[in-house]
């Protein structure tokens, strides 16, 4: 019989990387707390209609990406492919947002059916910021300093440059959309077959093309800019001061438009050159119509999301791994000394609750245990032996070349090895 497998694109995480993405997630949960925002959690499964009129029926994701299914109530149903939608519609069934001013993050698995490249997954996980019932600039500016602050955090924003654009409103965007179509009419036999899939649905992510003939034809065409009005502007303006002033850098990127329809004025990506052709990290921006559209009352809001994996790779890339937690201590257990490790290592715990105690379960030679020990870089191995459990007393072995040896009380053992290991 064959094995079963992992479906493809929805990967494993072993133990030898869980030390890496359990400190990436420690460093989002301090800096989102030192800012204030407050965790949410909603349901993976919503109904298929909430992304629908959220991300837009015309896009890639909506139209080829999502896992979507009848259940046996005949009800549609989807997995999310993203978190906004998602938090939107949590926070307002649940009466945070009208005439309230929220800050909230999540974190968590999303889903959608491409195909699976490095740094793109069918299932991915996601960190995501959302902030509502502020219009201002200075909310769009904390959440973009809140990223860079990750970014120091994890000691990798030396390696990522911030991209920003002006979007304008929805109607500004249709008029530059007109004009945008015009232009790729004109030169419709230049365009490649996703543009012309996108010509009349949605004329503006053809400037997320990645094809090179394409970018050179939209080089001459024109630009989102023109097209939005002097309050955008404005705001746009008192962001990049109050960037400049908090010390983040930025480039203005005419051709960001973001992969989603929700987006207005402001948007913003963090992007790497350290990952080749997956070079965005962390994208958002302001999306003040969608708890609207919706369904619910009127409110503006901002946000951003970020892909775990890909930061993970930014970290095996960029040397940045942490260090994997050390074995502090590890019990060397003879046969019939079962139950003697177990009291022990109890009390050691209870004394020591933050290092990592191994107490050797399933027998074998005092030596073989010993390697084991080894293996696992403990600093310490306690070595137990019946003649000297009859006297009260345990070993303490230094595992290192040179390592000291200590006889210790069984009394005095929790606290004597916590100091040890405290000076170390």
């Amino acid at each position: 019989m064959a094995k079963l497998q992992a479906i493809r694109g929805m990967n494993d995480i072993l133990p030898a990387q869980t030390s890496t993405w359990q400190a990436l997630e420690a460093a989002f949960h301090r800096v989102v707390n030192r800012f204030g925002y407050q965790e949410i959690r909603f349901p993976v499964l919503e109904q298929t209609q909430l992304f629908k009129r959220s991300i837009g029926e015309v896009t890639d994701i909506v139209e080829k990406e999502m896992y979507s299914f009848d259940d046996r109530n005949g009800d549609n149903l989807s997995l999310r492919p993203e978190g906004t939608a998602g938090c939107v519609r949590a926070a307002d069934q649940h009466g945070l947002l009208y005439n309230q001013q929220q800050r909230l993050w999540y974190q968590g698995p999303m889903f959608r059916h491409e195909r699976p490249q490095r740094g793109r997954y069918r299932q991915f996980q996601q960190f995501g910021v959302e902030a509502f019932g502020m219009s201002g600039p200075d909310i769009d500016a904390e959440l973009i300093q809140l990223s860079a602050d990750l970014w120091r955090e994890l000691d990798i924003a030396e390696a990522l440059v911030l991209q920003i654009n002006n979007i304008g409103a929805s109607a500004e965007r249709k008029a530059f959309g007109a004009a945008l179509t015009a232009y790729l009419e004109a030169h419709s036999e230049r365009l490649d077959d996703d543009a012309r899939n996108r010509l009349y649905s949605n004329p503006l992510r053809i400037l997320d093309s990645k094809n090179p003939d394409m970018q050179a034809l939209l080089a001459e065409a024109p630009v989102l800019t023109d097209y939005v009005s002097e309050e955008s502007v404005s705001h746009f303006e008192e962001l990049k001061a109050l960037l400049s002033n908090a010390g983040v850098a930025f480039e203005v990127n005419p051709r960001l438009v973001r992969g989603l329809d929700y987006y207005n004025n402001c948007v913003f990506e963090w992007v790497t050159d350290s990952l080749g052709a997956q070079g965005t990290v962390c994208g958002g921006g302001r999306y003040d119509g969608l708890v609207e559209q919706l369904g619910g009352k009127p409110t503006v809001a901002a946000g951003f999301a970020m892909g775990a994996e890909r930061l993970v790779l930014m970290l095996e890339t960029l040397d940045k791994v942490p260090q994997q937690v050390p074995t502090s201590l590890y019990i060397v257990v003879p046969n019939g000394l079962a139950k003697e490790a177990q009291s022990l290592a109890a009390a050691l715990r209870g004394e020591m609750p933050e290092q990592r105690i191994i107490s050797h379960c399933g027998g074998g030679k005092p030596a073989s245990q010993l390697k084991r020990a080894f293996s696992l870089g403990a600093r310490y191995a306690i070595l137990l032996d019946s003649e000297g459990l009859d006297q009260g007393v345990v070993r303490l072995r230094e595992l290192k070349d040179g390592g000291e040896e200590a006889t210790l009380t069984l009394d005095e053992a929790p606290v004597q090895i916590a100091q040890r290991l405290l000076r170390a």
